[in-house]
């Protein structure tokens, strides 16, 4: 790479900007950014340089900050309010002596808890909010309208929250079709459009009904395998070169599907554990992968408190462990769910994060680690720019 490389990570106190030169080294860190807000997904347009970070939560509210500068400044798009404008509208002699003012209602006030997920495509921005909306900006990020179509599905009825409760955390727009997209809700699975987001298609089923093996848990209760992939979707990725193949990580195991998630096929066989929370795909080769399993009952940490990033270069019928440089041994640290990513370097860089503060960075398309980052807040994203 003759050009630098752009890490951006959002965390819980804010966004940061790691910057390292062209040979993925020298790595310098910048932030926090956005006032200090709880920032689950940052996000980078490579040809304009425009930064777009989504957060917020009960305190600060729910909004899309963005920067045209690369981090040096940064404007809100505030979407729905929180509890600190209530206070200041009702401690009016605080807000005096603090010198704020409660902002004016947002647009979606009282209907979304903060902005998880974010994916520039096509001249839309996309954010996926908590409960599950999928909003999009035609302004590079002033103003959000929302994708009715997805909001009217019918099945909505029956979404059921994760653990995180009902987020939209997944957007992924088909890179050449600006009418196709799919999202990935927590736990209501994955969802399709091919109409610009007129209309809606679950997309949950298996290859094969009754395929894949049970899956025993801590406690002894067994889960007999159903017709549908989990609907607890934890990350969902386009395969690089492959336009309608995907891959998830779910709380059950790690899939694909080669026909846009109308039918899934299990490929968690070789991995430690079926449980995880990022997935990451190689930009050109369709079969290349990464995972990093964590024990699902109890901790959520690398199985035997040893750090691996699981590769496959096979579309997942084998895997392997790559380790080098990473914490093997006393390593409780858990990968979120955006806190993946790779660049279009060659060999491919990968990059996680880790809720412990660490930024990994591979320079060999995960063969070895190096710790970029260290001591930040937890680690909720990492994209590359």
């Amino acid at each position: 790479m003759d050009k630098g490389v752009t890490v951006l990570v959002g965390t819980t106190k804010g966004a940061f900007v790691i910057e390292g030169d062209g040979a993925r080294q020298g790595w310098r860190l910048r932030g926090p950014f956005c006032e200090g807000w709880p920032i689950n997904h940052v996000i980078g347009d490579g040809d304009s340089g425009m930064i777009w970070a989504a957060g917020g939560g009960e305190f600060n509210g729910a909004g899309v900050w963005r920067s045209a500068d690369g981090g040096e400044s940064w404007d809100l798009c505030l979407l729905a309010n929180g509890s600190f404008d209530d206070f200041l509208r009702n401690d009016p002699d605080f807000a005096a002596m603090i010198g704020a003012e409660p902002s004016p209602d947002a647009p979606y006030k009282g209907q979304i808890n903060t902005i998880w997920s974010l994916n520039h495509a096509h001249g839309t921005l996309y954010a996926g909010a908590k409960p599950a909306y999928l909003l999009a900006s035609t302004d590079g990020g002033e103003s959000f309208g929302v994708v009715e179509g997805l909001t009217k599905d019918p099945t909505k009825e029956d979404w059921q929250a994760g653990g995180a409760g009902l987020v939209l955390h997944s957007i992924v727009p088909h890179p050449d079709d600006a009418k196709k997209m799919w999202v990935g809700i927590s736990a209501a699975g994955v969802f399709a459009t091919e109409d610009g987001g007129a209309s809606w298609e679950r997309r949950n089923r298996r290859s094969n009904t009754g395929a894949g093996a049970a899956h025993v848990h801590a406690d002894g209760t067994r889960h007999e395998p159903g017709p549908d992939v989990g609907f607890c979707v934890h990350n969902i990725m386009r395969a690089g070169g492959d336009g309608d193949r995907l891959y998830q990580q779910n709380h059950e195991g790690v899939w694909t599907s080669p026909d846009g998630g109308r039918s899934w096929q299990e490929i968690t066989e070789g991995l430690p554990t079926n449980f995880g929370f990022p997935i990451a795909v190689h930009p050109d080769d369709p079969a290349t992968l990464w995972v990093i399993p964590l024990t699902s009952d109890f901790g959520r940490f690398p199985p035997g408190g040893s750090a691996a990033v699981w590769k496959s270069d096979d579309g997942g019928e084998t895997w392997v462990a790559k380790q080098a440089g990473l914490p093997v041994e006393n390593c409780f640290f858990t990968v979120l769910r955006q806190a993946m990513a790779t660049d279009r370097g060659d060999p491919a860089g990968v990059y996680f994060g880790t809720n412990s503060g660490s930024v990994f960075a591979s320079r060999d398309a995960g063969e070895s680690w190096d710790e970029i980052a260290r001591h930040l807040p937890t680690v909720l994203s990492v994209e590359v720019m």
